[in-house]
């Protein structure tokens, strides 16, 4: 990992005219910013004094990390095909949607496949003059459909919209994303719709900044029997197999948010025991317990008293809800660990997990859910960098450290100074004038 790296920026800042959004786009026309340090920390020294040094490992061991700011996205071919997923039962986002596919089919001739629910809904399916378009888009139910045929992504909508295109992508790479705010909230939306045509022209030429946004994989199995080649996919990464699972897992999802584990309907405290690397940390008493990734740390564990943590930090999140000791405090611990949750044997009830807010499992005294770091990240397009749309998302979403900036003392002179002549001038008048009254 280099100690500084150069950063070939093509960007023009240019602030967009989405309400809330200090957004930016991009200009490819001139190369006029250049990052003179990595974002990443220099390699530390290998020595310590005149004698002391670290250990050399082997190279299977050794973790090579880019320069964050260095990652840009390239096309090995020419892109063939997009994925336009669009933010569901909200109308307002109808005309936009064919503004996009007619663009994406007639101006780029690109292969649009979109959700056989999208075209069903009531004001797009009786649109008479968007039948020539409904009939060339290619409709999926199922997201293992969509394996191996999608070349980008595009999100029309909020972070909903977003963490949905994600979870179609459960058994290997997740196409590279480019998300146009059209919702509420829009913190990972960092693109206006109204330049969706020159957004669209630079993704598609390359050299376009990414965010790697990192993803938890979770297994729930229904005992401790859990196999020890589970992580053999990091060594065909690149090619995904798809491999038998053990016989013992219940569920899997790969999340781009959180993991949060809580009690569900019992009144009672949740009693989790988490394991880190085989090793028992602690048990969690309280309301439940958070593991997130970086991403996630702007969401529920923020709201929970979490610190936020740029995506490009290689980290996990743990974080308690409620927990019965005001000393149980957030905590962060490396990306490359092994986290294990389970019940507890003195616990009153069971637990329940949610992935992403969704998929709800109720986990039993003997499962367990197993979490980790996923091989197969989400690749956001960035509107200028991964840091300037990062800092731009926490002020026009959480409007971060905003407040009425603290006044200045006046000079002393001014201090010094008697009544001005203007308020000389008033009393002078108003005495003449209560003189005259009297008389």
């Amino acid at each position: 990992m280099p100690s500084a790296s150069t950063y070939p920026g093509d960007l023009h800042h240019k602030k967009c005219d989405v309400p809330g959004k200090n957004c930016h786009r991009q200009n490819s026309a001139v190369d006029h910013d250049q990052r003179t340090r990595s974002i990443n920390a220099p390699i530390p020294a290998p020595s310590f004094g005149p004698k002391a040094c670290l250990k050399k490992v082997p190279p299977s061991q050794m973790m090579h990390v880019t320069d964050p700011s260095s990652q840009k996205l390239i096309w090995n071919e020419s892109p063939l095909t997009v994925l336009v997923i669009k933010k569901m039962m909200d109308e307002s986002i109808l005309e936009p949607f064919k503004t996009m596919t007619r663009y994406l089919l007639e101006e780029k001739n690109l292969v649009v496949y979109v959700e056989a629910k999208v075209l069903d809904e009531g004001e797009l399916h009786d649109d008479k003059e968007f039948d020539k378009y409904r009939l060339k888009m290619k409709t999926f139910t199922e997201g293992n459909q969509l394996m191996n045929k999608i070349d980008f992504i595009v999100c029309l909508g909020g972070d909903g919209t977003l963490l949905y295109a994600s979870s179609l992508f459960q058994e290997g790479t997740v196409p590279p994303v480019i998300a146009f705010h059209l919702g509420s909230f829009g913190f990972l939306t960092t693109f206006a719709f109204e330049e969706f045509q020159e957004a669209i022209n630079i993704l598609l030429q390359g050299n376009t900044p990414v965010t790697l946004r990192s993803r938890l994989k979770c297994l729930i199995f229904k005992d401790h029997d859990i196999p020890s080649d589970l992580d053999r996919e990091n060594v065909i990464a690149i090619k995904p197999k798809k491999l038998p699972d053990p016989p013992n897992l219940e569920f899997k999802y790969e999340c781009l948010n959180e993991v949060v584990i809580d009690r569900g309907p019992s009144p009672y405290l949740s009693n989790l025991d988490l394991f880190l690397d085989d090793k028992h940390i602690t048990t969690v008493q309280g309301d439940g317990l958070i593991i997130s990734t970086p991403t996630g740390s702007t969401a529920y564990a923020a709201a929970a008293g979490a610190s936020m943590i740029h995506p490009n930090v290689p980290a996990i999140l743990i974080t308690p809800i409620c927990p019965h000791t005001l000393s149980f405090r957030p905590i962060v611990v490396p990306a490359g660990v092994e986290l294990k949750i389970t019940v507890s044997p003195d616990a009153r009830h069971t637990a329940w997990v949610s992935l992403d807010g969704k998929h709800r499992q109720e986990i039993h005294k003997g499962w367990c859910l197993r979490i980790t770091n996923s091989v197969f990240p989400v690749a956001s397009v960035c509107s200028v960098d991964q840091v300037v749309d990062w800092f731009d998302s926490l002020r026009a979403c959480m409007h971060w450290n905003e407040r009425e900036q603290q006044k200045s003392f006046q000079p002393r002179e001014r201090l010094r100074k008697g009544p001005s002549n203007n308020n000389l001038k008033k009393l002078s008048q108003n005495g003449e004038s209560s003189v005259q009254n009297r008389t």
